[in-house]
């Protein structure tokens, strides 16, 4: 059995689990006083079982080219973009950069493309940057089984894969063409990572596509089954909201500030041990107020586009139209970057929010993993290793 047979009982309440009736009634519409409530909830969960700590990571975005039709992406196929596709040197040229700037864990994302990000390419990336950045997961299409297995044994130790929407009719109207049409294939994404070996596994839902509480039901759904059945893996997710992309898409449904409180703190309230992700699309004063409320984990100085820290690919960009590549005119073209999948919001540098971390009281982590850890030779030693957890860049 898979997750498909148990999400399409979601909506059925007299089937829901004594934890996701309890989920579903925190999620109800309430007001200050009760969102204050969760929130001193939740910040003494989060302090219990991760104490004052806060990890820390960026994307390095590998190619923008994608052979899907998505209407919210900046990627999708028809938008006439700026389109790269960086090579294992501009890879770890991007990579070094982000080393330099204290990052040791980093996530490795790409538009799917088998033209561009396949043959290897992928474990050729990881290849390049595992000897100095420990922590190495991938965001690109989803694969089977044993192609997973090829990335975990590369050194990939992290998969994440959003199901977008978990609205099945949202979700065939706003994917028009390409394998990400196919909705079941995606939901079961998260097992089939996790039986090639991924340690750690990201869901979620991009928040604007359907209704925010429904959407968040069946992702607490989904995490009731992945905890259930999938236990030796650890979990994140991560609620992102909508932002300017390139085709202009505008979201039928929003969340207010109040309400993604509402969401991250409930969230963190029923599943004490799942890791919550922030990202850049909010803006620098909501991230600093939302950062001691549950959030484990932070991305910082991030760009979505590829060489977006380095200016590396630069020499290669073309415009797609239709899905076919275009030369620019050299005379009239003075290509700058590549275009990114949307517009971030909190544009500090890493070093700043390391700031911003500190006067919360919320110790910066760069790195809490690294392969020696599972080491044959420790078990045969008196040394003992440094911790996994550690404030400041190995």
């Amino acid at each position: 059995m898979s997750f498909v047979q148990p999400f399409n009982q979601v909506t059925q309440s007299a089937k829901r689990s004594p934890l996701l009736s309890r989920f579903e009634s925190l999620m109800e519409p309430c007001g200050p006083t009760e969102i204050e409530s969760l929130a001193r909830q939740s910040v003494a969960i989060t302090r219990q079982h991760f104490g004052q700590t806060m990890r820390l990571f960026a994307p390095l975005y590998l190619s923008n080219e994608c052979i899907n039709n998505c209407s919210y992406c900046g990627f999708s196929r028809d938008n006439p973009i700026l389109r790269v596709t960086l090579n294992i040197d501009q890879v770890e040229r991007e990579a070094r950069y982000l080393a330099d700037q204290g990052f040791r864990n980093i996530l490795l994302v790409a538009g799917e493309h088998p033209k561009f990000v396949s043959n290897g390419y992928l474990e050729r990336c990881i290849e390049a940057i595992r000897s100095y950045i420990p922590t190495v997961a991938l965001e690109v299409g989803p694969m089977e089984t044993p192609e997973y297995e090829r990335m975990v044994n590369s050194g990939a130790e992290g998969l994440v894969v959003y199901q977008e929407t978990y609205n099945r009719e949202v979700y065939q109207e706003l994917h028009t063409a390409g394998p990400k049409r196919h909705f079941d294939w995606r939901l079961e994404c998260p097992e089939r990572a996790y039986d090639a070996g991924f340690r750690r596994i990201g869901i979620g839902a991009l928040l604007g596509l359907a209704d925010w509480r429904s959407e968040a039901l069946a992702l607490a759904a989904h995490l009731e089954y992945l905890y259930r059945t999938c236990w030796k893996a650890s979990f994140t997710v991560s609620f992102p909201r909508m932002r300017p992309a390139a085709g202009e898409f505008e979201p039928k449904y929003t969340i207010s500030d109040a309400e993604l409180i509402q969401l991250i703190t409930v969230f963190r309230i029923t599943f004490p041990r799942l890791g919550i992700v922030l990202s850049t699309r909010e803006p620098a004063d909501l991230r600093d107020a939302l950062f001691p409320l549950g959030v484990t984990s932070i991305s910082a100085g991030s760009h979505t586009e590829p060489g977006g820290y380095t200016g590396a690919g630069v020499n290669d960009l073309h415009l797609t139209v239709r899905g076919r590549r275009q030369e620019l005119d050299k005379k009239t073209d003075t290509p700058c970057s590549a275009t990114g999948q949307f517009d971030i919001a909190d544009h500090r540098s890493p070093a700043q929010i390391s700031e911003v971390l500190k006067q919360l009281s919320l110790e910066p982590v760069w790195k809490d993993w690294d392969s020696s850890i599972l080491s044959p030779s420790i078990e045969h030693t008196s040394h003992i290793p440094s911790s996994p957890l550690t404030s400041s860049p190995a």
